[in-house]
């Protein structure tokens, strides 16, 4: 059944609106996929927050002309996925990534990362690093890792203090 007119404007549309304005992105190959893993691989990506789209090639492309994406024309071409997120791409990594181990017929294609391209190979890469929460975890240790070394040193101070003053009083009250 062949788009109409309007369904064409539609979609182009929605995809100007989604993929073609995030700010990260990867294209998959999915070819070979059956449905209920397809399906399984959306609700992953869902779960970290981002969208995954099966796009009609030509229409994706109309949408992404002149938009950080627009770079990866080339890889365009058989059946496509677009999977993006505006948030925590390190996620959105991984969970492919994780996906594409048990399912080899998922293949990457390309991406877009901060709006700068990125290899398929990178995508890996970009999967090994830490995600946003185990960062700020790591930044609030080590903001907070001076002030309780410095609680401590004071808190020693005004402990070994009052040591001192109660051998003091022991010795007072030994000698009285």
């Amino acid at each position: 059944m062949a788009l109409t007119r309007a369904k064409k404007e539609q979609l182009i549309a929605q995809y100007e609106e989604g993929m073609a304005s995030a700010e990260h992105a990867f294209l998959l190959s999915y070819q070979g996929l059956d449905v209920n893993r397809d399906t399984e691989l959306r609700s992953r990506v869902r779960g970290t927050g981002a969208r995954y789209e099966v796009v009609k090639n030509t229409l994706a492309l109309l949408a992404i002309q002149g938009k950080p994406l627009g770079e990866l024309v080339d890889a365009f071409t058989g059946p496509i996925a677009v999977a993006y997120t505006d948030d925590d791409v390190v996620s959105l990594a991984k969970v492919l990534s994780e996906f594409a181990k048990d399912a080899p017929v998922l293949q990457f294609r390309g991406g877009v990362v901060s709006g700068q391209k990125v290899a398929a190979e990178q995508i890996d890469e970009i999967a090994k690093l830490p995600s946003r929460e185990d960062l700020i975890a790591k930044l609030l240790f080590l903001l907070q890792s001076p002030i309780t070394r410095l609680a401590r040193t004071l808190n020693a101070v005004t402990r070994d203090f009052a040591v001192v003053l109660a051998q003091v009083a022991e010795k007072k009250a030994s000698a009285d």
